[in-house]
């Protein structure tokens, strides 16, 4: 998927205002669907929030139903004030906020671990109605290897991090293009 660089810069535009609109309801953004088609299309994708390079807030959806602004607004919104792992964002932060959108490929079944690549794919492991995901930046950012990338992924579905060395677990993979307000300013 080829997303250009005037519609990432949208797509980023879309994600703060969803945002800003938490304390301002009069904030929109008009778009021209007929120009930017992606934005209608049915994609899943996550919004990731950070401040001061610290994870702030993180929402996303592995397959969407609905056009992808709208996946974009909702979770934009949620990694604000919806993430279970911290409180809702203030209005003071909302100027010092990161947004990094990850717009993601459909999953598809690993046949093997090796099939994996680091820092190409992200993982999403389903096991007795737990379910974990990683985003292929994730282990990038933490330096990970593939044996830890899998010790994570087992670890964020719940279960202890050597399980995936019992045994071939359920997990799917994606591919994301990834992309930053920092990254389209340059």
């Amino acid at each position: 998927m080829h997303i250009l660089i005037e519609e990432k810069k949208i797509m980023l535009q879309i994600a703060r205002n969803s945002i800003a609109s938490i304390f301002d309801s009069n904030i929109e953004i008009e778009v021209d669907f007929a120009k930017h088609p992606i934005l209608n299309s049915q994609k899943g994708a996550f919004v990731t929030l950070t401040k001061n390079n610290h994870l702030r807030g993180c929402i996303g959806y592995i397959i969407s139903y609905r056009p992808l602004y709208e996946t974009i607004k909702d979770a934009a919104r949620q990694a604000a004030i919806g993430d279970p792992r911290f409180s809702e964002l203030k209005q003071k932060e909302l100027e010092q906020i990161k947004i990094e959108i990850s717009i993601l490929s459909e999953p598809f079944p690993i046949k093997s671990y090796d099939d994996i690549i680091v820092g190409i794919h992200g993982l999403i492991l389903s096991e007795q109605g737990r379910q974990g995901l990683l985003l292929p930046q994730v282990p990038i950012e933490h330096k990970m290897n593939k044996e830890e990338y899998l010790s994570a992924i087992c670890q964020k579905a719940g279960f202890h991090s050597d399980l995936w060395k019992e045994r071939t677990l359920n997990i799917e993979m994606f591919t994301a293009d990834v992309f930053s307000e920092e990254e389209v300013s340059k």
